[in-house]
């Protein structure tokens, strides 16, 4: 079964290599395209790639060439003219259905039909007299193939379409600059010749030619070229090969540091990713774990059905052939009746639910908009044991408010602000504003979409990341006439010169800016302006501003408010920047982007702490009680930031991440790993159920210093951790290490640049739909509403699939691989007539068990299933041997003595007793005990009937009790309640329905055989259905009453 086609603008990180091949090979063959003078027809892509030259042009042909301008950009009236060329988007790659219809026709139990199909049609012709049993069983089985090979064709369907209509929801945008003005617009709507502003974090929406770059900006190419190491972007050419050199950003790359601004020159299938695409043809897939269990299961089984049909024609010709000539008179009945060992243990109704589960798990995450890459995904999710959370933009709303202002000598709400300045007599008393109004305006990576300008403030759409955000906003608010505090004004006198972003491993942005239109060239004409994270910027400072403007010695008396006024604020749970500012000489021009950040780093230093601001980013509403649902379930929970840690500790505890008043640190992990020894076996490091709940907070410096012993004490005995001030490459080994401890399986929520790294390096990364791009791309579930009690949800989903499809089995077993089997095996063994003919036995199989077991799939979640402790994927597998022990030994032990003995009394109530039924082998014929072969015959056909249809009531009462693992039906039936499910009375309405035209039809009696039964036979089977739903809930109230007990070990 494939699953659903990927979008083509979703390329798949890391696993699907083919457009990575294609990617090395078309460079390869572009090289030797440069080399020749000749071309080739019909067109070849390497043709079209060797032909661009925009990165040899100079920034200002590029330019010239695309009718584009550096400021202005495209004019409105150009992009009309240029939007006829199409959109912005490659085209999928075409579907091989041959290929597709093969493995619908073929696939999953197909193949072993197609075996008895042809088996049969030999037995009719040539090996054996036409019967018309022989025949109707033959077009059955066909009919089966036909009907299978539907059904997984339209949940395939179904599935793709559900897919990628939540893959729609995916809105990519890019940032332009269009008639002078930076704007938002959809990345489909690009043309040729826009010139698009990139920032850390986002995805390149076109090929594009870089003609402004930052000095420390870094490509991350891994989707095309499979390498993960950052590629550096730069202005000039340093390769004549267009997928080599560093100055085209091309398509589904990422910006993973600095900012940019480039110039279109391809677009939609004119681009390299869609000539990869174009060239790579079908997109590959592989299986999913459930689907990878299921192909293993079906081998076993299928190796087991064609061993034991291959025994049964064995000894037909080498022992009952010749020791008892007449039984099983010919090659053709021998082979239609073996053929019950190919069906009796095709569970043919497995492979379909688990089809089946792509719909409903499918459906259910659209409903809560959330996007799955892949199926994979929401079965790991079932698994999960560890959740690794960032703190910013996903605990929090990522909506940050500036707060609070502090100077050395005062602290202002920002409510406050206008109000104090208003009413004091002397408003130059806090001149300081004005310097840090400039910075927190100038210094500043975010920017308004030129289209939302005529809105409020708060209302405007931004591009940048939160905390940028929250000083644009502020700094546009912020108006103080009587200190010349305009952020319009600002603009205007001041031209930014150069600037280093923010990343997370400085954690500080620096920006270096001139006053424009003056003949004034004092020091304090240019100004390097940089705010930051105070623990790491105050080291740089010698001097403080006042909030009267005037700049004083920074004393260890003034670091320490400040360091106190910090503390406070982040125990409150606020972000806390510092604002500073160094008057420099006048830059010199012409300096290449390294030498001029080279020059910064020589400046850092001595520079004038300007004050505090704090940043209030409040908890989203929903994430307390999901943490709260996530923890019942047995995940540990442990936030990841590089947020300052009193901030990221007040978070926690306000999350329910940290719920202990006392909270270790590094100093307690070293003492225990010294006193313990770590046990041998890394799976074996988890903390006990029985271990105090403890709480750990640790800073990235005390996670560089971290021995293997270290961390064998944190992932093995702390179930609440907070991890502060880290850098991606940190997050990254977090993750690692807690993976390779205890059976771990560890997802990781994020929404920025810096939790990409851990994102990919999780075997579940879920992003939020108003982070990056690249930390989407990274993902494997994109919560699309920000809604993080989607999580939870999610988790039980990939419960619910796995708990379905293991009553699935648990149900279909019994019936199909052991009842049906029992009756091959006292037929060729025991020389009795077989009890259910070839064709009942696939006829139930592929109706009677199918139509029943399907309810299952639709099943609600347990009322305990999120409390249990998570799947361990290494080694609780789909079937293990706690379940073929209830197949085998509980369930089944129980059916097919109930349908064999139905069988033996209805021969009984016949004249025929036990030992005139079994053991007969050639005996039964004309004249066995007084009895006519007609009259024989008869009562063969309606004891078969009586056998089928206990076997088919008789499974009401294992479909009742499969669907409680602990509960008793009393609490959860399926009529009302919060376990309701009328498909389970729609399933048992069916299989007796398809009983009665089985037995009733006259085609069917004409054909194959059938007869009417007596009414008791009817009857008795409901009795035996209620006694094996009677002993499972003996053995549940057993296993609920003593947990501990030998019973409740072997429950499944």
């Amino acid at each position: 079964m494939s699953e659903t086609t990927p979008s083509p603008d979703l390329p798949r990180s890391g696993k699907d290599y083919g457009i990575q091949i294609a990617y090395r090979t078309l460079s390869v063959r572009v090289e030797e395209k440069q080399t020749r003078t000749t071309s080739k027809s019909p067109p070849d892509p390497a043709d079209a790639i060797a032909s661009i030259d925009t990165h040899l042009l100079s920034v200002d042909e590029v330019y010239t060439r695309y009718s584009s301008h550096p400021t202005v950009g495209l004019e409105l009236a150009a992009v009309r003219r240029r939007e006829r060329d199409g959109k912005n988007i490659i085209s999928p790659p075409p579907t091989v259905y041959w290929k597709k219809s093969l493995n619908y026709i073929f696939g999953g139990f197909n193949f072993l039909m197609w075996i008895a199909f042809i088996l049969t049609i030999l037995s009719y012709q040539p090996l054996g007299p036409p019967e018309a049993f022989t025949l109707g069983v033959a077009v059955l089985l066909l009919l089966v193939i036909i009907v299978s090979a539907t059904f997984y064709a339209l949940v395939d369907w179904n599935a793709s379409r559900i897919m990628k209509s939540i893959k729609s929801l995916i809105a990519h945008e890019a940032a332009v600059i269009r008639d002078g003005n930076q704007q938002i617009i959809k990345a489909a709507d690009i043309v040729v010749g826009d010139v698009a502003v990139l920032n850390a974090g986002d995805r390149v929406p076109a090929d594009m030619r870089v003609v402004q770059a930052s000095s420390d900006l870094r490509f991350d190419r891994s989707l095309l070229t499979g390498e993960s190491e950052m590629v550096p972007g730069a202005l000039d050419a340093t390769s004549d090969n267009a997928l080599e050199t560093r100055n085209l950003a091309l398509t589904s790359t990422f910006v993973v540091q600095g900012t940019c601004h480039g110039v279109v020159f391809a677009t939609g299938d004119r681009t390299v990713m869609g000539r990869l695409v174009k060239m790579s043809g079908e997109t590959k897939f592989k299986l999913t774990t459930i689907q990878k269990e299921v192909w293993f299961f079906t081998k076993i089984i299928s190796c087991l059905a064609l061993f034991f049909f291959c025994l049964s024609i064995l000894l037909y010709g080498v022992w009952l052939r010749t020791t008892y000539p007449g039984y099983d008179a010919t090659v053709s009945v021998a082979i239609v009746n073996s053929i019950g060992c190919l069906t009796a243990f095709v569970p043919q109704g497995l492979p379909i639910c688990v089809a089946l589960s792509l719909t409903v798990v499918a459906r259910r995450m659209a409903k809560r908009q959330v996007l799955v890459k892949n199926l994979a995904t929401i079965e790991t999710l079932g698994c999960m044991s560890v959740l690794c959370s960032d703190k910013t933009g996903t605990l929090t709303a990522g909506k940050m408010m500036v707060e609070n202002i502090a100077f050395l000598d005062d602290v202002f709400g920002v409510e406050e602000i206008n109000e104090r300045v208003t009413k004091t007599s002397d408003p130059t008393v806090f001149s300081a504003f004005k310097a840090l109004h400039q910075i927190a305006r100038l210094c500043n990576g975010a920017k308004f979409d030129a289209t939302t300008n005529h809105l409020p403030v708060q209302d405007r759409t931004i591009k940048g990341d939160p905390t940028d955000t929250a000083l644009l906003r502020f700094s546009e608010a912020l108006s103080i006439p009587e200190l010349g505090v305009d952020a319009s004004i600002l603009q205007q006198d001041y031209e930014k010169k150069f600037e280093i972003p923010f990343n997370s491993r400085n954690k500080w942005m620096l920006s270096v800016v001139s006053k424009v239109n003056t003949t004034e060239k004092n020091v304090e004409s240019t100004w390097m302006f940089v705010k930051g994270a105070p623990d790491v910027l105050f080291p740089s400072c010698g001097s403080v501003l006042q909030s009267d403007g005037t700049v004083v010695e920074l004393t260890s008396r003034a670091r320490q408010t400040f360091s106190t006024l910090q503390e406070d604020w982040s125990s409150r749970g606020q972000r806390v920047l510092v604002l500073c500012r160094k008057p420099i000489e006048e830059i010199k021009t012409g300096l290449q982007p390294n030498d001029m950040e080279d020059l910064m780093y020589t400046e850092m230093c001595g520079l004038t702490l300007v004050g505090l601001i704090g940043i209030c980013d409040p908890p989203r509403p929903d994430v307390l009680p999901s943490i709260g649902v996530i923890r019942r379930a047995g995940v540990r929970v442990f936030m990841v930031t590089g947020d300052f840690k009193l901030t990221a500790l007040a978070i926690a505890r306000q999350v329910g991440i940290i719920t202990q008043h006392v909270v270790d640190t590094i100093q307690d992990v070293r003492a225990a790993a010294s006193e313990k020894d770590s046990p041998k076996e890394y799976h074996l490091i988890k903390p006990s159920d029985d271990d105090p709940i403890r709480s750990l907070v640790l800073t990235g410096e005390d996670v560089a210093s971290l021995t293997s012993f270290d961390w064998n004490v944190i992932v093995g005995q702390y179930t609440e951790i907070v991890f502060a001030r880290t850098t991606p490459d940190q997050k990254m080994k977090i993750v690692e290490e807690i993976k390779a401890r205890g059976d771990n399986t560890v997802a990781v929520t994020g929404d920025g640049v810096n939790d990409a790294p851990a994102l990919k390096a999780a075997d579940i990364g879920v992003a939020m739909g108003s982070g990056s791009d690249v930390a989407k791309e990274a993902a494997a579930l994109i919560l699309l509403k920000n809604d993080f009690a989607s999580i939870p949800v999610a988790i039980e989903m990939g419960r619910l699939v796995f708990d379905n499809l293991k009553k699935v089995t648990l149900y279909l077993m019994p019936a199909g691989s052991y009842s049906e089997f029992m009756a091959v095996l006292a037929n060729v063994l025991f020389g009795m007539q077989i009890p259910m003919n070839s064709y009942q036995q696939v006829c139930y199989c592929i109706t009677n068990d199918v139509i029943m077991s399907i309810s299952l799939m639709y099943e609600q979640p347990e009322w305990d299933l999120m409390r249990r402790k998570p799947r361990n994927a290494r080694t609780d597998r789909l079937t293990d041997w706690r379940l073929f022990f209830h197949v085998y030994l509980f369930y089944g032990l129980m059916l097919w003595p109930c349908a064999m003995g139905m069988w033996f009394l209805y021969m009984s109530q016949q004249g025929l007793g036990f030992y005139d039924v079994i053991l007969t082998f050639s005996n039964w014929g004309e004249g066995w005990q007084g009895f006519t072969s007609d009259q024989l015959t008869h009562f063969v056909d309606v004891g078969q009937c009586i056998y089928y249809v206990t076997v088919a009531i008789g499974q009401y009462g294992t479909l009742l009790s499969v669907r409680n693992r602990r509960v008793s039906i009393l609490q959860s039936n399926p009529l009302w309640g919060p376990r309701r499910n009328l498909l389970v009375l729609v399933g048992m309405t069916g299989t007796i329905l398809i009983c009665i035209v089985n037995l009733y039809g006259a085609g069917f009696q004409r054909v194959f055989g059938t007869a009417p039964i007596p009414g008791m036979f009817w009857g008795l089977p409901y009795a035996f259905a209620l006694g094996i739903l009677l002993m499972d809930e003996t053995r549940k109230a057993i296993v609920r009453r003593y947990p501990k007990s030998f019973i409740a070990w072997l429950a499944w």
